[in-house]
């Protein structure tokens, strides 16, 4: 097969990436719409959406199509798809080439249709899925195809992958919703009921991103909020301290932990020797928490590294998949379903 012919897709509850062949990551745009409510007609998709988020007139309307890593709006989810895929054919000589796309570990057949339906529906001319854990340590540069044990732990912002892989293939795994949007969420709680004060989604992602961390050791300070009396209505502001938001989110964190525990737990006891070993690697959105390898790694008792790159883990790996055609074959036991 002619490789050039392939696409990969990252589509993400919170970005899509979309990579091609001899070119890298061609698109990096945020998983969200704005949309007219009177026309259902999309306006704007991407970094441009994203812009106006929270921002909007009642007449308008942003929408993320994926909620915990599938597709809660099928329409808008195939023509933000259908716009992000069109920056990338047009510089291709086929018109409908091979999409392949990852999925998270253990979505039904239902969701998985719904994704491959968005990219045909998108102009692809076939599509191929992927477990995202498989991609994610292809991309993290972890042995997966050796016989020793590999970890990956992908947070991202609607689901947390994690899987224990060998010979090419995942042994165990686990898909929670616990990630990324929690973290955010539970910095907005603890603002609401501590501060008595209410702040919208990018704040709060906001703030995780500049003084959030998941361990003692990495607070870093303050920054001041600015947001709504929930009693006066008035705007109010305040300063938030970085050991706060470590208050805000270690319960979430905790929860987090138990999910990579289970895993753990359900481990070959002849992979675990390897895990403990090599411990575990941290890739996604959420592999930039401040501390967060620290946190799991006092709690994990193994040694825990971040991926370079971690954003890119997902997308890399399947761009190796599309530029190594040995290495294609070798996972192929893996593709969840095609169709040609």
């Amino acid at each position: 097969m002619n490789n050039s012919r392939y696409i990969g897709v990252d589509l993400g509850t919170a970005n899509t990436l979309v990579y091609v062949k001899n070119k890298g990551i061609t698109v990096r745009e945020p998983s969200v719409v704005v949309f007219e409510k009177s026309t259902s007609r999309m306006l704007a998709a991407g970094q441009e959406a994203k812009n106006m988020v929270g921002k909007t007139p009642d007449t308008l309307r942003a929408l993320y199509p994926l909620r915990g890593g599938v597709i809660a709006d099928f329409e808008f989810c195939a023509e933000m798809l259908c716009g992000f895929l069109r920056k990338s054919m047009n510089s291709l000589t086929v018109v409908r080439p091979k999409v392949m796309i990852c999925v998270p570990y253990g979505i039904t057949e239902v969701e998985k249709r719904a994704v491959m339906d968005s990219a045909l529906e998108a102009g692809a001319g076939s599509v191929y899925t992927f477990e995202e854990p498989l991609c994610a340590a292809l991309g993290a540069g972890l042995p997966v195809m050796s016989s020793r044990g590999s970890m990956i732990v992908d947070i991202g912002a609607g689901t947390t992958e994690i899987a224990v892989l060998s010979h090419g293939g995942i042994v165990t795994s686990a898909s929670s919703k616990i990630a990324g949007n929690s973290l955010d969420n539970a910095i907005s709680s603890y603002i609401k009921q501590e501060f008595n004060v209410l702040i919208g989604e990018s704040l709060a992602e906001e703030i995780k991103k500049k003084i959030g961390s998941a361990h003692r050791s990495c607070d870093i300070g303050a920054m001041q909020v600015k947001g709504r009396n929930m009693r006066t209505g008035k705007a109010a502001e305040f300063t938030l301290y970085s050991a706060e938001v470590r208050e805000a989110i270690t319960e979430t964190l905790l929860s987090l932990f138990e999910a990579i525990r289970s895993v753990l737990d359900s481990t070959p006891p002849e992979l675990c020797a390897d895990i403990y070993d090599s411990g575990m690697t941290i890739c996604g959105g959420g592999a930039l928490l401040r501390g967060i390898a620290t946190f799991i790694g006092e709690k994990s008792r193994l040694p825990v590294r971040i991926a370079e790159n971690p954003l890119d883990c997902v997308i890399n790996g399947i761009g190796r998949l599309i530029q190594d055609h040995e290495m294609r074959q070798r996972v192929e036991s893996i593709v969840l379903h095609s169709n040609i």
